[in-house]
């Protein structure tokens, strides 16, 4: 390894390429550190709220977003056993017209190649896995497996649930959650009824439930199913999964989820874990996003969405007040995103038990806007306003104690 750049970004997932493109359209210099020699269609389906979506419009990524992603009209809840429809909250247009961009529904390896392309290819280090970080007075030393060692004036941890730039911060561990999701894909030619009518839907039952949603432009269906686990196996992305164990777990569901699962070839088995919120996410010179900081279970959707806020947020900071003040641009990022994203990751472990409301009927329609509009609190968040005020409100301060 070679040069100083910067700020280094340890990690080449959402979180880390959504840093790299806005630090690279502010100018800013860094470099993006990935121990995987190669990017590979790794993962499933991820839903893009108009939080996160607001924020990729603003990279530019609106035209090549809408050419990969899925535009959902509703997400609906329905029964376990007969499909039954529980409650309906409109996307769609409604959901644009309230929160001001759309809501989508993405391969995540698609959205990745999105990201990719807008990042300087000649700052992306593939085959650079960083074992260790020592944050000293001027700089921070990144050691890697190859023994090889650089500096860089900022790092960022990037680098998911068991994050060696966290190792630095913090020695908690990731919490398992008790529970497994299996995930999968479908051509949407083998399951036309849940093709037909491009929708994000929810089977709940007592103590498991099955999500599925068009993605790759409603080409395929990837679908999610939680399956209760006494004990912590893999928590890998890539960890095949049984298709004979998941069938027979939900066994007895309506014909569309056992028809799904039916219908995949091959299933992946991650098991949930997240970990407790932390208030420090910053040092002097170091700093924390995405799943490094704020790993969250998958019932809220908001995991991705929230790296995206972040990287926004922490890019605005950093581009604004430079390397000559990047305890400030840290702070201020810290301060910002430290308790948005503990509430989301609170609610993230509820589940979606709640939103099923088993017994009852759907209401009239208004009832589903109410529920749209109940979600301003997550959809409705502006992260760039959020930056530019507090960043003006950070600039006040500093010219006070100046003069």
């Amino acid at each position: 390894m070679t040069g100083a750049p910067t700020v280094s970004i340890v990690g080449a997932g959402i979180a880390g390429l959504s840093l790299a493109a806005m630090l690279r359209r502010a100018g800013v210099e860094h470099r993006i550190l990935e121990q995987a020699s190669a990017f590979g269609p790794v993962g499933g389906g991820i839903q893009l709220a108009p939080n996160a979506v607001r924020v990729l419009h603003g990279l530019g990524l609106a035209e090549q977003l809408a050419a990969v992603a899925a535009r959902p009209r509703a997400l609906q809840v329905r029964h376990w056993h007969d499909d039954r429809l529980l409650a309906e909250t409109p996307l769609g247009p409604a959901c644009e017209k309230v929160y001001g961009a759309p809501y989508y529904t993405v391969h995540r390896a698609d959205l990745h190649a999105v990201l990719a392309q807008a990042v300087d290819q000649n700052a992306l280090g593939l085959r650079s896995r960083v074992v260790a970080v020592t944050e000293r007075d001027t700089d921070v030393e990144l050691s890697f497996a190859d023994g090889s060692r650089e500096h860089s004036a900022v790092v960022v941890g990037a680098d998911g649930i068991h994050s060696v730039v966290r190792a630095a911060l913090t020695a908690d561990r990731p919490r398992f959650a008790g529970g497994s999701i299996v995930r999968g894909l479908v051509p949407a030619a083998r399951v036309p009824e849940l093709a037909r009518v491009p929708m994000i839907r929810l089977w709940a039952g007592a103590d498991r439930h099955c999500v599925c949603y068009p993605v790759a432009a409603g080409r395929m269906i990837s679908f999610s199913a939680t399956m209760p686990a006494r004990q912590a196996g893999s928590e890998s992305w890539s960890t095949v999964g049984d298709n004979a164990e998941l069938a027979s777990a939900y066994q007895g569901w309506n014909a569309a989820v056992t028809g799904l699962i039916a219908a995949a070839d091959v299933v992946g088995r991650w098991d949930l874990h997240d970990r407790d919120p932390i208030p420090r996410w910053t040092t002097a010179r170091l700093a924390l996003m995405g799943d490094a900081a704020h790993p969250m279970l998958p019932f809220l959707a908001q995991g991705g969405n929230q790296a995206i806020e972040d990287a926004l947020t922490l890019g605005a900071c950093l581009a604004e007040f430079g390397t000559d003040s990047v305890r400030t641009a840290l702070r201020l990022y810290e301060a910002l995103r430290v308790p948005r994203t503990a509430a989301v990751q609170g609610s993230s472990r509820i589940g979606p038990a709640a939103q099923a409301r088993p017994g009852t009927e759907i209401g009239p329609a208004a009832d589903g806007i109410e529920r749209l509009h109940a979600m301003a609190w997550l959809y409705g968040h502006d992260a760039a306003d959020a930056a530019r005020s507090a960043i003006r409100r950070a600039r006040t301060v500093l010219a006070g104690r100046a003069g």
